[in-house]
């Protein structure tokens, strides 16, 4: 059943495209790093539990640099009074938006019946999206699997959304993989389910109100730009980390952003004004670090980009220098190349 239109209220950031959430992937560093490449995407914080926070990890768990907005922040609970406490603490922190995880299939996730499983009680949805709702402005939104298990028919989550979406929720990404909460691991989860996009271009189509994004498997820009034929939004998950830059046509070609991208030189010399305040702080470079690791994917000097950073990041007292030495192993012309897309838009 396709419940009536919800009452007015923001949906969100309303981006074409964003960069989904991942555990140990979205960090403040990731996050930091990726808007040195796109000023536009959406991005995510990792999935953070309600007990973690209300334990009195606010300050390590949700800080984030201005410089990352817009920022969604994404929770994992499902108690609506704990949700609801951690959406006005996100609010009173400064962040754009909450989304609720009810896609993560790991068990300790099950062991505190969040996550994936919360698909079989799209009731305990609905009352945590209205907590919600009620205690902040902020839009909230969900994410979540087109099954779990073997309630995994397009009419398992027709109805799912349908229940939400009567709780007020009107922005719904859709991983277009089921989950199977036993027999795979997290990782196979990502990887083993088939993709089921036309489930996600269905949803669309019958909740046209609603506005309906697509995660799993995008790879590239080309096909994201596929999918906004058919949905509202598309992520962008493993391939961000594995090869960020990806994104520097982004502004350009979703956003009608006329602004030239910074080169992969840009993005490096960025970071190291970044690193050095962190360091400053007691950050360890390592940490910094990693998410860089792809920057040069698929280029000349990728190797010995990655070998200098692996081999010397974690040294004790390593500083900034370690990633000026990692640019001179990189030859100029991938340096200060920039996308040809953006380079015709500019």
């Amino acid at each position: 059943m396709t419940p009536a239109a919800p009452a007015t209220r923001p949906r969100g950031i309303q981006r074409p495209l964003s960069a989904a959430p991942m555990m140990d992937r979205t960090d403040r560093h990731f996050r930091y790093f990726l808007r040195q490449i796109t000023r536009r995407t959406l991005l995510y914080t990792e999935m953070v539990t309600t007990g973690a926070i209300l334990a009195g990890g606010r300050r390590d768990l949700l800080a984030f640099d201005d410089a990352e907005k817009p920022l969604a922040l994404q929770l994992g609970g499902d108690d609506p009074a704990q949700l609801a406490a951690c959406a006005r603490i996100a609010e009173d922190i400064g962040y754009d938006e909450v989304n609720l995880n009810v896609g993560c299939p790991s068990d300790r996730v099950q062991l505190g019946r969040f996550g994936a499983c919360l698909m079989a009680v799209p009731e305990r949805v609905a009352a945590a999206v209205d907590a919600m709702r009620a205690a902040v402005a902020l839009p909230v939104t969900v994410k979540h699997r087109i099954g779990v298990d073997d309630h995994d028919r397009y009419e398992d989550m027709a109805a799912f959304v349908a229940v939400v979406a009567a709780a007020g929720c009107d922005r719904f990404c859709v991983h277009a993989r089921k989950a199977w909460l036993r027999g795979l691991s997290p990782k196979e989860n990502r990887e083993v389910p088939p993709l089921r996009y036309d489930d996600v271009y269905r949803l669309k189509r019958e909740f046209p109100h609603l506005r309906v994004e697509v995660n799993g498997g995008v790879r590239g820009l080309d096909d994201a730009r596929r999918h906004l034929e058919r949905v509202d939004g598309v992520m962008i998950g493993r391939a961000a980390y594995e090869d960020p830059y990806l994104f520097a046509a982004a502004d350009a070609l979703f956003f009608d952003d006329d602004e030239v991208p910074r080169s992969r030189r840009e993005v490096v010399e960025g970071m190291i004004g970044y690193a050095s305040r962190r360091l400053a702080e007691g950050a360890a470079l390592q940490r910094l670090t990693q998410p860089l690791l792809g920057l040069f994917a698929g280029q000349r000097g990728t190797r010995a980009w990655k070998r200098q950073l692996s081999e010397n990041a974690h040294r004790r007292g390593a500083g900034v220098e370690v990633l000026r030495e990692a640019l001179r192993r990189v030859p100029a012309e991938v340096l200060d190349v920039r996308p040809e897309a953006c380079a015709v838009a500019a």
